[in-house]
């Protein structure tokens, strides 16, 4: 992304975050410098990220993936703090002269404090039926296990994830993965972008214990 693209949406995430108030997270995403993408956020303790954080698996997936070329933005998705916070999360896609995506303008919305009000004046009238009709989902869990984007300070955190996600589905341990485990591994790092990632190659190798030429070996079979 150009610098004179960088300011003027820089000053725009500034102003939706003053103006929509602390419960709306607004990031510019530089989708050219996946290492450190955000160049400006507004309200960032609602993700815990700050500038200069990689962008995201959904960040990755939609620079990668064909089915974004011709839409201009994503509305109300399910995103996942790295506390297990559930946000709803929207996405702009900010394309250059040649209509490639080169930045993503992101609202993270935490509405916590609004379902805790709501769930008390429900208590009010009913305390059980009403809450429980009035219930989005089955459990935090289901939607963590399901979030369309994550969001970490980092690619290690990033892999930790889908590494952790993959032992506890398969009830298994790093020391207990044999070849095919760990080329299951890297194909669900691939397909979310993960070794778009300048350096992400290492990182795996060392959190899979391999080499690096065996990641790059599982890559070429994949």
């Amino acid at each position: 992304m150009n610098d004179a693209l960088k300011r003027q949406y820089s000053l725009i995430v500034e102003f939706l975050g003053k103006a929509l108030g602390p419960d709306f997270e607004v990031v510019l995403h530089d989708t050219e410098d996946h290492i450190n993408s955000i160049v400006a956020i507004a309200n960032g303790h609602i993700s815990q990220r700050t500038v200069g954080a990689p962008l995201t698996d959904f960040g990755l997936e939609v620079i990668s993936n064909e089915s974004f070329s011709d839409k201009k933005y994503k509305i109300n998705y399910n995103g996942v703090s790295k506390d297990h916070r559930i946000l709803r999360s929207s996405t702009m896609f900010i394309r250059d002269d040649n209509k490639n995506i080169v930045g993503l303008l992101c609202i993270n919305f935490d509405d916590r404090r609004y379902k805790n009000i709501s769930e008390q004046i429900l208590k009010l009238c009913h305390p059980d039926m009403l809450i429980e009709s009035n219930n989005a989902y089955e459990s935090v869990d289901s939607l963590v296990n399901n979030a369309g984007e994550r969001f970490y300070d980092s690619a290690i955190e990033e892999t930790d994830a889908v590494i952790q996600g993959y032992l506890n589905k398969h009830n298994t341990s790093i020391d207990r993965l044999v070849q095919d485990d760990r080329i299951d591994i890297v194909d669900i790092l691939n397909q979310k972008g993960i070794f778009k990632l300048k350096g992400a190659v290492r990182t795996v190798a060392k959190q899979l214990g391999c080499s690096e030429p065996t990641i790059y070996r599982y890559l070429s079979k994949l």
